[in-house]
């Protein structure tokens, strides 16, 4: 018995690896994407951290992504805005919102916080088009 439902939880958990959405990007959400004189100043850092929220992961992963936004944003000279987007994507990025903009969001609502197991990271490199070695 305990056999059978082994099975059917390890199906299951394969059937939802296969549910990430395409990657999509609205670049810096609720946010300007750069300022009014360079209008796409930060709007690279936004994209790359779309992408980490899009597929999601630990809760240290999200906050490595967070990280990283402030500090890409910093390097193009806008300390201040970094620091403002740091504040927002700490509040506003939890994947437990059903916002278009959670941590997790290419995958079904109320992912949470979880490692992304092999067969997830195999549909994210099937998603990205690169190769699949089984």
């Amino acid at each position: 018995m305990y056999r059978g439902l082994f099975i059917i939880v390890l199906l299951a958990a394969e059937v939802s690896a296969r549910e990430i959405a395409p990657f999509s990007t609205d670049g810096c959400s609720v946010f300007p994407d750069g300022t009014v004189e360079q209008r796409e100043l930060w709007l690279d850092c936004c994209t790359a951290h779309d992408y980490a929220y899009w597929k999601g992961g630990t809760y240290g992963e999200r906050k490595r992504a967070d990280k990283d936004l402030a500090l890409c944003v910093a390097a193009t000279g806008e300390e201040e805005i970094a620091r403002m987007m740091l504040m927002g994507v700490r509040v506003g990025g939890t994947p437990f919102l059903p916002t278009p903009f959670r941590w997790g969001y290419g995958w079904p609502y109320l992912r949470g916080y979880k490692a992304l197991s092999a067969a997830e990271l195999k549909v994210i490199r099937q998603s990205e088009g690169a190769p699949i070695a089984d």
